[in-house]
């Protein structure tokens, strides 16, 4: 019996309705497309620098042991990531990326009696997470594009068991303070746990910066996430973290795959822990960056929302995927965001100096033709 067509049916309700990530687009796509051989891609928040000289190292040397199974602990890494925060070892998840953390506190909290509370404008895998199990999404209204905490508080129920803040925010780059987020966690009842994602936090400095790490103390239903991806250019070998209570790690860690982490991974995010060098470097980048775009956008009588991470939303005024279309067929990707009910912007991930300034030459003679 041919049963090809009822496959969807045989699906749990939260994966038929499904609508997987969509990630930007990768450059030999463009190029396939279009026949281009000079495209240069700002729309995944990577590190133009791409990894520091030490993971590299890490990386050469770990190549011969890569017929063994990885350490399905991360021990070493977990190790140097314990004495880099002064946590224990034992509040320490280690993920395919930080993504797969987001997944994990899913899976282990979540059923379809429960409800999720994130903010509009927030991450797109919050809402993916949650459907997959088949809970309900309750969203917020975002204030000034970021996250309003009193309308998240007041949307808490008895039914809440996850709520999600992004920290900077993407897609928007929005910060909240250190006192705000305290006193919202502190609000929380103690039958919910807050995921505070914080893929962008080695981007915000000076007065801006948060200390989430000393939470922990006080708060055992605080989980932080954190990745490998950005500041640290290692993005493809999909490597991320979390820190929490030694019990709400143990949960993680029971659902966690146990070889989720492959060897040049661990070897190259625990070298690139110790690169201050590049990481200072990665910052001064990305601040250079962040002035010359916004001159840029002042230059072209545009408008933006101040990002604290390593990316810019750029407000058009006009329909954005026009703008961004005409963008790729110029060699220059960036991220739409109609997603994010943001029709009307495009994300612009920080560039180096010489990609920054083709983007800008682009959009220039793009908008000047729409």
């Amino acid at each position: 019996m041919n049963n090809n067509g009822n496959i969807y049916n045989l699906a749990t309700a939260g994966a038929q309705r499904l609508i997987p990530y969509k990630a930007g687009k990768p450059i030999e796509e463009l190029e396939r497309e279009l026949g281009l051989t000079q495209v240069i891609k700002l729309a995944s928040n990577e590190n133009p620098l791409g990894p520091g000289k030490k993971a590299l190292a890490a990386i050469q040397a770990a190549l011969p042991s890569l017929a063994l199974y990885p350490d399905g602990s991360g021990f070493t890494l977990k190790l140097a990531l314990a004495e880099k925060y002064d946590v224990d070892v034992s509040q320490i998840t280690l993920g395919n990326g930080s993504n797969e953390i987001l997944e994990l506190v899913a899976r282990a909290f979540l059923t379809p009696e429960h409800e999720v509370v994130f903010s509009q404008h927030a991450f797109a895998v919050y809402p993916i997470v949650t459907q997959a199990v088949g809970a309900t999404a309750v969203v917020a209204p975002a204030l000034n594009y970021g996250h309003d905490l009193n309308a998240m508080l007041q949307a808490v129920t008895g039914k809440t068991r996850l709520v999600f803040i992004a920290n900077p925010n993407n897609p928007t780059g929005t910060l909240l303070s250190q006192a705000d987020i305290e006193r919202f966690i502190g609000a929380l009842p103690d039958t919910c746990v807050c995921v505070l994602d914080e893929a962008y936090f080695e981007f915000v400095g000076g007065d801006e910066s948060i200390n989430s790490i000393d939470w922990l103390k006080k708060f055992p239903n605080l989980l932080i996430t954190r990745t490998f991806s950005k500041a640290y250019g290692l993005a493809g070998l999909r490597i991320g973290y979390g820190l929490s209570s030694p019990e709400l790690a143990d949960i993680l860690n029971r659902v966690r795959q146990p070889f989720n982490n492959n060897s040049l991974a661990l070897a190259a995010a625990q070298a690139a822990l110790c690169d201050d060098e590049h990481l200072q470097q990665t910052i001064a980048v990305n601040a250079q960056g962040m002035q010359q775009l916004t001159k840029g956008f002042i230059d072209l009588g545009l408008e933006w929302i101040p990002s604290a991470g390593n990316f810019v939303l750029l407000d058009l005024k006009q329909a954005g995927q026009p703008v961004y279309e005409a963008l790729l067929r110029k060699g220059v990707i960036v991220r739409p965001v109609g997603v994010y009910e943001l029709p009307n912007h495009l994300r612009i991930s920080i560039g180096t100096e010489a990609e920054n300034q083709l983007f800008l030459q682009a959009l220039t003679d793009t908008l000047a033709n729409v």
